[in-house]
C-alpha cells in the first residue's frame, strides 16, 4: 500500500534533529505558503483574512490565520504538539581532563528516554550555538551529520548479569567516546574548537550552546506490507507533522492555530512550554489586534477547541499485563483517544464525542486507549494549557512502540488517518 504522506514524514524527520531545528524546517515551510512572521517582542499588526507565525526562543512556534472578528466570535480551532523528545544533552565545560587517552564528554539525560538503547550506535551532535557576532549574541543551529561518538557496552565477559536487568548509572556510563588523545594534544576546550571548525568561527567568539547526542541512524519504512516506520522522536514530531499537514491543507477563512511548545518531556514548565502564558497571550494579542475587546476574548475562549496531539501506548502482546484488558491500541488500527479519570489528559465525554462525530463523518478508524489501573501513565500539553485556558480540550494521538526509545516503531496507515481527522477539525 502507498501511504502518501510517508516521504514528507521522513523528510520531516530527518531535517528535525532537535526542537531549534524543527521550529526553523517549519518557518521556511510556513514562509514558502505565504505566512508571514510576527515579532513577539513587538507590537502587532493583524489584519483580517491574513497568515502568520511567530517563534519563541527558537524551538517553540506558533502559526495561525485570520477571519474577521465576527467570525472569531465562534472561537478558536487549535492543534498542540511538543517539539522536544527524550535525549541526552552535553553539559557545559564536559571534556574530562584526567583520563589517559579518550577523550569523553560530560553529559545529562533529558526527559526520560530509554537509555539502553543510546549503547553502541554511532552517535553525531545537533542543537543550538550562541555566540558574538559584531558585538552581538547571535543564535545559529548546528548539526555534525556525521558519526562522532559512542557509548560503548561493557562486554559481557565483564558484567555477566547485563541479560539480567541493570541499572544505568547517568553520570559515570552515559559519557560518549570521541576520540583517542595523542601525547601532545590537548583535552580542554576541545568541543568549543570542533563547533568554532563547523561554523567558521574564533573558539573565543562561542558563549553558550544547547547540543544533543542523535542516532545517526536515518529513518526506515519496513515490516512485510511496508507498512511500518522505525525512526527515532516519532514521539511527537509525528503529531507534529500530521498537524502541520492538516493546517496547510485546511481553509484558511478562518481562526485556526497550530501550536508547538517545547520542554514537553521535561514537565512543560519554562517559557515556551504549555504551562506558560504562551498561547493565552498570543490569543489575547489577536482579540484586541482586531479590535476586540477583554469580553469579546473572554467569549471566544469559551467558544474555542483545542486538540491535543501527543503519541500513544500501542499494545504490546510480550507485557499483556501492562495494559488496560479492554482497551488494547494496535498500530495502523486507527488514531487513539486519550482517557484518564484522573484527567492526566483532557478527554471528556463531550469533547471525546465531538472527535468521533468527525470520525464517523470522514470514515476515520478510532481507537480508545486507558492506562492500565496500576500503571501510572504518561503526560501531554493538553492539561497544563487546559489550566491556563480554561479551554475545551481533547487529546489524540497515535499508537506506537517503544516509545522514548532511540528508534520509535509507527503505524503510517494511522499516519494517514491522523492528518485526515485533524484537517477535518480545522474545516469543521
Amino acid at each position: 500500500m502507498t501511504y502518501k504522506h510517508a516521504k514528507s514524514l521522513i523528510s520531516f524527520l530527518k531535517n528535525g534533529l532537535t526542537p531549534f531545528h524543527v521550529t526553523d524546517n517549519i518557518t521556511n515551510i510556513l514562509k514558502a505558503n505565504g505566512f508571514k512572521v510576527l515579532d513577539i517582542k513587538k507590537s502587532f499588526k493583524i489584519e483580517a483574512n491574513q497568515k502568520y507565525y511567530v517563534i519563541k526562543n527558537d524551538s517553540a512556534i506558533i502559526a495561525f490565520t485570520t477571519g474577521d472578528l465576527k467570525a472569531l466570535k465562534n472561537g478558536f480551532k487549535i492543534i498542540g504538539a511538543h517539539t522536544d523528545s527524550p535525549s541526552i544533552k552535553i553539559k557545559p565545560q564536559p571534556e574530562f581532563k584526567d583520563e589517559e587517552k579518550y577523550l569523553r564528554l560530560n553529559t545529562e539525560v533529558y526527559g526520560g528516554p530509554i537509555l539502553n538503547t543510546w549503547f553502541d550506535r554511532p552517535l553525531t551532535l545537533a542543537g543550538r550555538i550562541s555566540f558574538l557576532k559584531e558585538g552581538e549574541i547571535t543564535n545559529t543551529n548546528i548539526n555534525f551529520v556525521r558519526p562522532l561518538m559512542i557509548i560503548p557496552n561493557l562486554a559481557i565477559h565483564l558484567n555477566r548479569k547485563v541479560n539480567e536487568g541493570q541499572k544505568i548509572d547517568k553520570q559515570k556510563e552515559l559519557l560518549p567516546f570521541i576520540m583517542t588523545v595523542d601525547n601532545d594534544q590537548k583535552k580542554e576546550d576541545y568541543l568549543l574548537k570542533l563547533i568554532a571548525e563547523k561554523l567558521a568561527l574564533k573558539k573565543e567568539q562561542i558563549l553558550d550552546f544547547d547540543l544533543y547526542l542523535r542516532d545517526t541512524a536515518q529513518p526506515k519504512i519496513m515490516g512485510s506490507k511496508e507498512e511500518f516506520l522505525s525512526a527515532g522522536q516519532i514521539d511527537d514530531l509525528g503529531m507534529v507533522h500530521a498537524g502541520l499537514q492538516a493546517f496547510l491543507k485546511s481553509s484558511d477563512n478562518k481562526f485556526k492555530l497550530l501550536t508547538l511548545f517545547d520542554n514537553e518531556e521535561v514537565g512543560s514548565h519554562t517559557e515556551v512550554g504549555a504551562d506558560s502564558p504562551l498561547l493565552n497571550n498570543l490569543l489575547e494579542r489577536i482579540v484586541y489586534g482586531l479590535e476586540g475587546g477583554r469580553e469579546d476574548y473572554l467569549q471566544i475562549i469559551e467558544n474555542s477547541f483545542m486538540v491535543s496531539a501527543d503519541m500513544a501506548h500501542a499494545f504490546h502482546p510480550a507485557y499483556a499485563d501492562k495494559h488496560d484488558p479492554t482497551n488494547k491500541p494496535i498500530i495502523n488500527s486507527g488514531l487513539v483517544i486519550k482517557v484518564s479519570s484522573n484527567r492526566s489528559y483532557t478527554t471528556n465525554s463531550s469533547s471525546g464525542a465531538y472527535i468521533k462525530k468527525l470520525c464517523f463523518e470522514n470514515d476515520i478508524e478510532y481507537q480508545s486507549f486507558v492506562n492500565n489501573s496500576n500503571q501510572k501513565g504518561g503526560s501531554t500539553i493538553g492539561p497544563p494549557n487546559v489550566r491556563q485556558l480554561g479551554i475545551e480540550s481533547v487529546d489524540i494521538g497515535n499508537p506506537i512502540l517503544s516509545m522514548h526509545s532511540i528508534r520509535e516503531l509507527y503505524g503510517l496507515g494511522d499516519h494517514e488517518s491522523s492528518i485526515k481527522l485533524m484537517t477535518a477539525f480545522y474545516n469543521d
